[in-house]
């Protein structure tokens, strides 16, 4: 499965982007897809996940109430809503797959990586 992420940009704080991941290959219904980011000097980490049939959605708490994880099968294709951004909300974000939704949460266990996409909110 190849990933490309895009949509990512300069906003300001209390402002919105919404990040896409497109996949190719195996069809993408098949996986557990997710997001993670990493800033500057920081370790790559977790921001939201979703299970193969989209009932399930998981984040982490920094974002909770403000960021949404959706997926079209159809498009093959993964979302990433960010609404309220905070300053520290800024790093480059990438995309993940796994085989299920538990793996795709640990950094560790993902199978596949998108190429990240750059974001920054200014204050």
């Amino acid at each position: 499965v190849q990933l490309q992420a895009s949509g990512g940009g300069t906003v300001q704080a209390g402002g919105s982007l919404r990040l896409s991941c497109a996949a190719s290959g195996r069809s993408v219904s098949s996986y557990a897809l997710g997001w993670f980011r990493q800033a500057p000097g920081k370790e790559r980490e977790f921001v939201a996940a979703i299970r193969r049939d989209s009932d399930h959605t998981y984040y982490a708490d920094p974002v909770k109430g403000r960021f949404t994880i959706s997926r079209d099968n159809a498009k093959s294709t993964v979302y990433l809503q960010m609404n309220s951004l905070k300053p520290e909300d800024t790093a480059v974000y990438y995309c993940a797959a796994s085989t299920s939704v538990m793996l795709v949460m640990v950094t560790k266990s993902v199978m596949y990586w998108g190429q990240g996409t750059l974001v920054t909110v200014s204050s």
